[in-house]
């Protein structure tokens, strides 16, 4: 049995669990943590104090499971908010001072691998070329692959907590504010644009996250049963209508929506909107949410699988 640390810009996750087989991912114990390391500070790349505590609190509550547990095999990675930060090679530091844990700040393009490679697991790709999209607090990464290569792929910094800061101070979100934001993902994604010019894809593939919280507001409120045990097909009729009512809800409608982690719901906005200009841009024709995503996909790596 392994352990997992996910340290996310939003969210700290701990995954204790086993490889059985080439694909399935045998949970023992899991535990995520609302850390927000990137609130206040993402933009300014630095971790401010309040976040740097809550994090370390995290990372101590992690431990005392890991030795309860009695593992050895423990590995912890950092994405966005760490790397980005002036102050990460310090929070990195002090981890390994009150915790014993130590911390890999991994690049955009390794933790783009480790997504697909968890997707990968989830999805039964074929010849056939896939976007895959996975939504971080402080990164958004995109893969274009099939089932034998990697044609491209790359890390933006486009994270829901970076873009809630900069287009999201009206509640509801303004009709101003999302033309602005549509206008400013026009022109960083251009570098997305150009590969999908170069490998076409119809298909969508959302790893976790945002996506899980998608199925479930969808079976919860359209009254349907998607089926989602480690990945499932979309509607992406139905992903619009559940879009509409988040875009027109308030931070307060949201706490209450069905469906939706509290937790996640400062946040959804933001990465329903770039979900949209995905879909819309590219043409998208078929979607698909996997449960699997970045920490599955370093469990298979270290499993060897």
């Amino acid at each position: 049995m392994h352990a997992v640390i996910d340290l996310g810009t939003n969210t700290f996750h701990l995954l204790l669990a086993k490889v059985v087989g080439t694909k399935e991912v045998q949970e023992v114990f899991k535990l995520q943590i609302p850390v927000k390391l990137g609130e206040g500070g993402i933009n300014n790349k630095t971790i401010t104090a309040p976040a740097f505590e809550r994090g370390l609190k995290a990372l101590q509550q992690f431990q005392e499971v890991i030795t309860e547990y009695k593992i050895s095999k423990v590995f912890a990675f950092a994405t966005s908010a760490i790397r980005g930060a002036d102050n990460g090679p310090d929070f990195v530091a002090e981890v390994k001072k009150q915790t014993g844990i130590e911390i890999n700040v991994i690049t955009g393009e390794e933790e783009a691998d480790l997504i697909f490679y968890g997707v990968k697991h989830t999805v039964a790709l074929t010849n056939e070329r896939v976007l895959v999209m996975d939504i971080g607090g402080g990164s958004v990464e995109f893969i274009i692959a099939n089932n034998e290569e990697i044609f491209w792929k790359h890390s933006f910094l486009l994270g829901a907590a970076r873009l809630l800061e900069l287009y999201h101070t009206t509640d509801p979100i303004s009709k101003e504010e999302q033309s602005a934001l549509i206008k400013y993902l026009d022109f960083e994604l251009l570098p997305l644009k150009n590969a999908i010019h170069e490998f076409p894809v119809k298909t969508l593939i959302g790893s976790a996250g945002s996506f899980e919280s998608l199925v479930e507001m969808i079976e919860q409120n359209l009254d349907k049963k998607l089926h989602f045990t480690t990945s499932c097909p979309v509607l992406i009729d139905d992903y619009h209508k559940i879009h509409e009512l988040i875009l027109k809800s308030t931070h307060a409608d949201r706490m209450n929506f069905k469906g939706l982690i509290p937790y996640r719901g400062e946040m959804i906005v933001m990465s329903f909107m770039l979900i949209e200009y995905v879909l819309r841009a590219f043409h998208i024709e078929t979607l698909f949410a996997s449960d699997y995503s970045l920490k599955e996909g370093a469990l298979f790596k270290m499993s060897g699988v």
